[in-house]
């Protein structure tokens, strides 16, 4: 987790102001998913098992 990749205001950005590749991607299902520095913005873990989410431990 790096904390180079939040923007000085620390805040999340609105709908309309997510970046494709920086806050979020398409995957091939065609599903949003949000990047680490995305959730990092977010500021917790919603326990949804999100893919980049730096809150939580991934079991494998």
């Amino acid at each position: 987790m790096s904390s180079n990749i939040l923007p000085s205001n620390n805040k999340l950005p609105k709908k309309a102001e997510l970046i494709l590749g920086e806050h979020y991607y398409i995957n091939e299902q065609g599903f949003w998913v949000f990047t680490e520095k995305y959730h990092l913005l977010r500021g917790y873990c919603c326990n949804s098992g999100c893919k980049h989410c730096p809150y939580q431990t991934k079991e494998k």
